[in-house]
């Protein structure tokens, strides 16, 4: 997906006991024109042998499957453009101090989805020969702020703050190299950024909403430091401590510590200092209740009375389609004869949808040797992208009409108790940026759903202007809300109808699409933008 990049969350060492919190006196920034104090320290704590970025939001797996149990809210308004960044908090303390424990610490306490764990040492520089030669005789300071490419670090968290897509390097730590699959993430709604050199960069701080930094005792951050490095690392004591003298005591007092000033809140003692987390976790809370967006309610207001818009592409109302339309939309019409007639509308929709993808002039020769002017789709990829579970049922018919076409999914379901709709699953082909993408879903009523789809491929970079959205029914309510956010989504569909009622369903309409397709019984307060539980 998706949401994040990595599934578990590395357990960090355990800290002292519970104690007082306290706030630093204010500071100016630092000297030096990029950096801040200087900023450095090895290897910052971490149990494993490649960087990881992680986030454990609630979830269900099956053996196809992973289904966020808890589901993302709408991060934009109704105009389709984020309203609110990610809220960042950033962790910064020397190596072994505990910072992956406080972390965790924060994320459990916080109990919402959608939090990601960026660590710095996703971002240490690849070695050079002679560099690697360096640190085989641990000799490579990698407590110095050139060890970490600040640059790409930058770059990625804007994007992720923004809400977009991001591509994430693995470092392994024992070739000192970046792996060539990186990590992609996305979906953050708060991100924790930690790492020894979190507060050393200018353009880095403008980026943390809040600062924290984990104050441990010297001692035992090296007993911490030589039990992970003799035990997990295979090193000897005499390299440890070498490493330790060298580099990253003195890296720790020369950039580490002095940054201590710009925190916001310093933790004495890691991870068991209870009363600090718990008042960080409370500020938290506060800024994500501010961030909270009702847009299903301001669609419902808008755009009424206005003509239709140009980018809408109604399917000629023949008497065939009229008469397939009769047929589905009749409450007493039986399971299979909907899905007949449904599949018949849904092939006919796919072919009206790729008449409006690029073409270009492509002559061929006849096998009367003619040559033969016609025309070839000019573009990279075409991709399918359902929105569950309704979606899912075009797939075939995209299938059928485009050879080796990619498919992707997105489920987003109704919260019952806001009303708001919520992102709970995403899988996207990789590089979907490059695609023309046919958006699918069966009704859209206000358009809330297919707004937060259309807002997930942009801010995967799918241009707006390769966007496809096709439904067999809408109703005008949900076209201009599409058209008004995003007004270079091409809008194709083979009927509109005029209302939506207090319950979000469309009139006449045709019922809740996915359950007389798959055979369920609809609950009471379901809505046409509604999306249930895929099977699995």
């Amino acid at each position: 997906m998706s949401a994040v990049c990595g599934d578990g969350r590395v357990s960090a060492m355990d800290c002292g006991d519970k104690s007082s919190m306290r706030c630093p006196s204010g500071g100016g920034e630092g000297s030096l024109d990029r950096l801040l104090p200087s900023v450095s320290t090895s290897l910052s704590p971490r149990k494993r042998t490649t960087s990881q970025c992680k986030s454990e939001p609630p979830l269900l797996r099956t053996s196809k499957r992973t289904i966020y149990t808890a589901g993302r809210p709408p991060w934009y308004n109704e105009h389709g453009t984020q309203s609110k960044d990610a809220f960042v908090i950033g962790l910064c303390g020397g190596s072994a101090s505990g910072k992956t424990t406080v972390a965790r610490k924060i994320i459990e306490a916080l109990d919402v989805p959608w939090v990601v764990l960026l660590s710095m040492d996703s971002f240490y520089k690849v070695l050079t020969a002679e560099q690697q030669l360096l640190a085989a005789n641990n000799d490579y300071n990698f407590d110095h702020p050139d060890a970490f490419d600040f640059i790409l670090l930058v770059h990625t968290l804007r994007k992720l703050k923004q809400g977009k897509s991001v591509k994430i390097p693995v470092y392994d730590f024992t070739t000192h190299g970046r792996q060539k699959v990186w990590k992609t993430v996305y979906g953050a709604s708060v991100i924790i950024f930690e790492g020894i050199m979190s507060f050393a960069d200018k353009e880095l701080l403008k980026l943390l909403d809040m600062k924290i930094f984990v104050d441990t005792d010297s001692d035992i951050r090296l007993v911490r430091r030589l039990r992970r490095d003799i035990t997990e690392r295979g090193r000897d004591i005499d390299g440890v401590i070498k490493q330790y003298n060298k580099f990253v005591k003195p890296a720790f007092e020369q950039y580490i510590e002095p940054t201590m000033r710009l925190a916001d809140i310093v933790v004495p003692r890691g991870g068991g200092n209870m009363v600090a987390i718990d008042l960080i976790v409370q500020h938290v809370h506060s800024q994500l209740e501010e961030r909270e967006l009702s847009v299903r309610a301001a669609l419902a207001s808008a755009h009424q009375a206005q003509p239709l818009p140009q980018t809408l592409s109604v399917l000629e109302s023949t008497p065939q389609v009229r008469g397939m339309h009769t047929i589905i939309r009749n409450k007493e019409t039986s399971r299979d004869e909907f899905i007949f007639y449904s599949k018949r509308l849904m092939r006919l929709l796919i072919e009206r949808a790729l008449s409006f993808l690029p073409s270009q002039v492509h002559i061929v020769q006849t096998p009367q040797g003619e040559d033969y002017e016609g025309r070839t789709f000019h573009g990279k990829r075409i991709t399918g992208v359902s929105i569950l579970r309704a979606g899912e049922t075009m797939e075939p018919a995209l299938r059928a009409v485009c050879k080796d076409v990619r498919i992707g999914k997105i489920l987003i379901q109704t919260n019952q108790d806001t009303g708001e709709p919520e992102l709970h699953y995403l899988r996207l082909p990789k590089d979907i940026s490059e695609d023309h993408v046919i958006l699918m879903d069966c009704t859209v009523s206000t358009g809330a759903a297919a707004m937060m789809a259309i807002r997930v491929l942009l801010d995967h970079d799918v241009p707006e202007d390769k966007i496809l959205l096709v439904s067999l029914l809408m109703a005008e309510m949900g076209v201009h809300s599409v058209a008004y956010a995003f007004p270079q989504v091409k809008i194709i569909t083979t009927a509109v109808d005029k209302k939506v009622n207090d319950l979000f369903h469309i009139i006449p309409g045709i019922g809740n699409f996915g359950d007389r397709y798959f055979g369920t019984d609809a609950p009471p307060d379901w809505s046409d933008d509604d999306m249930d539980e895929p099977s699995c």
